[in-house]
């Protein structure tokens, strides 16, 4: 498998981690977005402890307002924060 292909399985497998916790497998309800980002993301986003925070992002992921992030909307969450570390790094290079 290239690195890639690795990459993209390693992003379903920690979906699938999370989303299976509680309720409905295929979605990831606001508690196991919050675990999943103090957990797997603790040098990027710090400790997620401000409830509105969590409220604010949960809202602005759910497209279709079902108070759950089905894969899609988690990969619109991990593009943005793909894109935010690219940026960050791209400016950071020459320091």
């Amino acid at each position: 498998m290239t690195d890639l292909e690795s990459s993209l399985a390693t992003i379903m497998e920690v979906f699938h981690k999370y989303a299976e916790k509680e309720g409905d497998k295929h979605k990831l309800k606001k508690s196991e977005l919050k675990d999943l980002i103090n957990e797997e993301l603790p040098a990027l986003t710090g400790q997620v402890k401000d409830q509105a925070t969590m409220d604010s992002l949960m809202e602005s992921l759910d497209t279709d307002g079902d108070s759950e992030l089905d894969f899609q909307e988690f990969m619109t969450f991990i593009t943005m924060v793909t894109v935010c570390c690219h940026d960050f790094c791209e400016h950071h290079e020459d320091e």
